[in-house]
């Protein structure tokens, strides 16, 4: 209950910051300190923007560029929020770069550069030989899968490795970060995102066990409302040979391993494999859950009368991914009939930037929001 809590808390202060107008220019050398609600890893200052846009509740933010001397943060990327929507603190600092998000702003298409000797770490899903970082921008490009990429050229100190392509992937479907048990509340997806891949002639045939685990090669553990939702998450990830699913916890753990899947008998588990060109059922994404809460990552929040009215909010908001609606027999009276529009950060996000000689890093360029 008690982060519960504290998100209508940040949320009510950000309810009446995303006000001003369009203000698209980055300050260069200025540091808004303070009042941070979170950190990622950003390629460049208009990267950490179009983050910030993408993110539920940053207002502004400061990037820390690579030139940054006072100690060894580059590429950090503070999102920021206050009950103004403006900086408390302005600081003029080299090898800072601040500025606002373009939340109130017409979308724009933003173009990335490529980045000389700076590497995309981790993220990997596959590995290639290229003759230059252009021919490993179209192989990434051309793979649905590939969000950026990191190159290493020929004049690389480890020789084994020189001309390796490493294609990337960050997570492009809507996912709530928490999913958890909680009376008297209803939650659910916009039916307008795209959740699902694109339409197939064919629906799948079993693809999923009930009441059985796959053991072992997990590489990522995600959370997830039920089995169907956990086998579209495993789906979209291109390191995904199968899964299982834990129903009592909400945890998704996504597997890796072709060589061999050795099923075993495990009650409140179900297990499965990804859609391969046919058709998932889609009706859990239709289908609102009682007694769950999508926990966090609030936009905005109304009074509403009806769970049917929060849906109907969360579809018509662009913005909006998923909702969490809090019932008139909610624990906490002021709290009910209240309405949590969400959504978390789908647009291209390495999990980690460093500087590192003689690479390059980019990023598709159908992957460029």
């Amino acid at each position: 209950m008690e982060g519960f809590l504290i998100s209508v808390v940040l949320l009510s202060m950000c309810s009446f910051g995303f006000t001003q107008g369009c203000r698209m220019a980055l300050q260069n050398n200025m540091d808004f300190p303070g009042s941070d609600v979170a950190r990622v890893y950003a390629s460049d200052a208009k990267h950490c923007q179009q983050l910030c846009t993408d993110h539920p509740s940053c207002m502004f933010f400061t990037f820390v560029r690579p030139d940054w001397t006072r100690d060894n943060r580059h590429f950090y990327c503070y999102f920021k929020v206050t009950a103004s929507g403006e900086p408390k603190i302005q600081t003029p600092i080299f090898g800072a770069t601040s500025g606002y998000s373009l939340r109130s702003c017409t979308p724009k298409l933003t173009e990335f550069p490529v980045y000389q000797n700076v590497d995309f770490l981790g993220a990997d899903y596959k590995t290639l030989f290229t003759t230059n970082y252009g021919d490993c921008q179209s192989v990434c490009t051309d793979d649905p899968f590939c969000q950026f990429f990191t190159f290493v050229n020929g004049e690389y100190r480890q020789e084994n490795i020189r001309f390796k392509c490493h294609l990337k992937y960050s997570w492009t479907v809507p996912r709530p970060p928490v999913i958890a048990a909680l009376a008297n509340v209803v939650s659910g997806f916009s039916r307008s995102i795209q959740m699902l891949q694109p339409k197939f002639a064919e629906e799948c045939e079993r693809s999923l066990f009930p009441q059985v685990d796959i053991a072992g090669k997990n590489f990522e553990e995600v959370a997830a409302v039920s089995d169907k939702h956990c086998q579209v998450l495993c789906s979209a990830h291109p390191r995904c040979t199968y899964f299982s699913f834990t129903s009592e916890s909400f945890r998704c753990h996504l597997k890796e391993n072709p060589l061999e899947m050795v099923l075993k008998a495990q009650n409140g588990v179900t297990s499965g494999i990804p859609a391969r060109g046919c058709q998932l059922d889609d009706t859990w994404v239709r289908t609102p859950v009682e007694g769950v809460d999508f926990r966090g990552e609030d936009i905005q929040n109304r009074m509403v009368d009806s769970a049917e009215a929060c849906q109907k909010a969360c579809d018509e908001d662009d913005k909006c991914q998923f909702y969490t609606y809090l019932t008139e027999q909610f624990i906490n009276r002021d709290y009910r009939r209240r309405c949590f529009l969400k959504r978390t950060i789908t647009i291209p996000a390495p999990p980690k930037i460093v500087k590192l000689q003689n690479v390059v890093s980019g990023f598709s360029l159908t992957a460029v929001p």
